[in-house]
């Protein structure tokens, strides 16, 4: 009998190669290419010749553009990653964890959506109707009217989707579904390609807004192959420490709103609440100032966001460690060389460790200001002033560099109660009397060591 031809496929960017490597072809990751049997192209032609519809050419300045109509799920904190909503006919894709609360978040956005008068459909490929159930029960959900089905075969979720046309739909999970039409098994790339295409199709030609669950990798991005991103509208990545109450949702792409917008949650008993005022999380609570903290308002999308940074300077050995948690730590060694060149400050026989408290993580480079005032702090053993905050960019010729959006983050600080900041001089507000700013005083600086002094003679 002659042996079944087979192919190796890669699991991120779904390249084939005809024999097993250690490194795709395609996009040189390694150990991705996995054995699966090739599709035949006989029983079925172009398969998606029947979705696909013709359209005439149009210019662009006479195309009637509006704004899409948004439908508010109930939860303030998720439309507001959404962009203001759900999308008649958009699709959503949401990453996370196992165990992080996908599954609860959108059972709990289904059932006020259906509360509000929408059609809601979820369909569960990875438990039973009984335990989405007895989810529900646990979530205070009692008596809900969403509509449950627990099905993973592609065909027959599109005829329902056909026959039902609910408003919103949730698949959960996508790496579950699988087609008829193709051999490899549910999870395969070619499976979660093929699936998701369909799906999005569906979408598009009823106007049914979907939403996929997808799995993630150890490595914390969306399992299945990279085109799976492309093909959607939104992509929403939960992250947050199974330890912590609190989780984020993270918009990396959004054809509908602003992309890099967070949400924050708190799980509790009756499932996941929107937390409102996030700055309460990240900052600590000290009766007096102590050594070694400093805090900094930082952009997430548009939501400025208050976070203290932490330092430990302690004395260290031949090798003095420099170690960060939550922020760049090849930034964090730039930083400690211009301390050292411009401010005079020298922590080369000292083990430096920083933090940005309550698992936040930080990206921009405004944080660069705040890290070495607490960095200077905490190493000559003296607190900063009370209602103190700090943010700026640092270059590696000393100077301070604009934040975006400056005045924003003062506006926030403000309206939090706090009464000192060092910020760079491009970000010194206009009007300084303006009532936005009432009870704060800003003290601009354009070097590290005008910043130094500053601090030093608060």
């Amino acid at each position: 009998m002659a042996k079944e031809k087979t192919h190796y496929v890669c699991s991120d960017c779904g390249g084939t190669s005809p024999k097993w490597q250690g490194k795709c072809p395609s996009c040189n990751a390694w150990n991705t290419l996995i054995e699966s049997v090739p599709e035949s192209a006989s029983p079925v032609k172009n398969r998606f010749a029947s979705l696909a519809k013709t359209a005439e050419i149009a210019v662009l300045g006479d195309i009637d553009a509006v704004d899409m109509a948004r439908t508010p799920t109930g939860h303030e904190e998720l439309d507001r990653v959404l962009g203001g909503g759900m999308v008649e006919g958009g699709v959503v894709l949401i990453g996370g964890d196992p165990g992080i609360g996908k599954s609860t978040l959108l059972l709990q956005a289904l059932d006020s959506l259906q509360r509000s008068g929408q059609s809601t459909l979820y369909v569960t490929g990875e438990e039973s109707g009984a335990q989405v159930a007895l989810r529900a029960r646990r979530l205070g959900l009692d008596g809900s009217q969403v509509r449950v089905l627990a099905e993973i075969g592609l065909e027959k979720i599109l005829a329902t989707l056909a026959s039902t046309q609910p408003d919103i739909a949730v698949i959960d999970s996508i790496q579950t579904v699988y087609s008829d039409q193709l051999t490899s098994a549910p999870g395969s790339v070619a499976q979660v390609r093929e699936c998701a295409a369909h799906l999005t199709r569906a979408a598009k030609a009823s106007g049914v807004c979907i939403v996929l669950v997808g799995h993630v990798t150890k490595e914390g991005a969306l399992a299945g192959p990279r085109v799976l991103e492309h093909m959607v509208d939104t992509v929403l990545y939960f992250e947050g420490d199974t330890h912590s109450s609190f989780r984020l949702v993270r918009a990396i792409k959004n054809r509908f709103g602003a992309v890099n917008e967070i949400g924050v949650f708190a799980m509790t008993e009756k499932g996941l609440k929107g937390v409102s005022n996030p700055s309460a999380i990240f900052l600590s609570q000290h009766a007096e100032p102590v050594p070694g903290s400093c805090v900094m308002v930082t952009l997430e999308g548009t939501r400025p966001m208050l976070v203290e940074i932490q330092a430990l300077v302690d004395n260290g050995g031949p090798s003095p460690r420099r170690l960060s948690v939550g922020l760049d730590k090849d930034r964090l060694a730039m930083l400690l060389a211009v301390l050292h060149r411009h401010a005079g400050v020298a922590c080369m026989d000292q083990d430096v460790f920083v933090n940005a408290v309550g698992g936040v993580r930080i990206s921009e480079p405004a944080a660069d200001l705040a890290v070495l005032l607490a960095i200077t702090s905490s190493l000559r053993g003296k607190p900063l002033p009370k209602g103190f905050f700090a943010f700026g960019e640092v270059g590696l010729a000393g100077e301070v560099r604009p934040a975006p959006r400056g005045q924003e983050r003062l506006k926030e600080a403000a309206k939090l109660g706090f009464s000192v900041a060092v910020v760079p001089k491009a970000n010194l507000p206009k009007n300084l009397k303006a009532k936005d700013f009432e009870g704060l005083t800003i003290h601009a600086v354009e070097r590290v060591e005008q910043a130094m002094e500053v601090v030093r003679n608060l």
